[in-house]
């Protein structure tokens, strides 16, 4: 099985070696990992926002419009990881099958 954070780090590796440290010169801001860590940070803390929400309506603690939002909004999220994840994949795939 293929591991995402692993894909990435394969991505960054081969970008940085396409165009060589010289070529890029000094970089501003977050590099590609880090957005995608933190990508995946906050996508994680929705969910366990969600669940929170899911578990306190089941003992009667949440309105049911919340919990509707909070379902709602965690199909979204994941439904969003989901294809980052198959799109991280595919270009890892592209990756490999390039000719050295």
């Amino acid at each position: 099985m293929i591991n995402p954070v692993n894909a990435a780090a394969a991505y960054a590796s081969t970008a940085a070696r396409a165009t060589g440290p010289k070529a890029l010169g000094p970089t501003e801001g977050a590099s590609f990992g880090d957005v995608l860590e933190q990508a995946a940070r906050g996508a994680i803390g929705s969910l366990q926002k969600n669940e929170t929400m899911s578990a306190q309506a089941a003992v009667g603690k949440a309105d049911l419009n919340d919990v509707v939002q909070a379902v709602t909004n965690a199909e979204v999220t994941l439904q969003t990881v989901t294809a980052v994840r198959d799109k991280v994949l595919s270009a890892y795939q592209e990756i490999l099958r390039m000719p050295m």
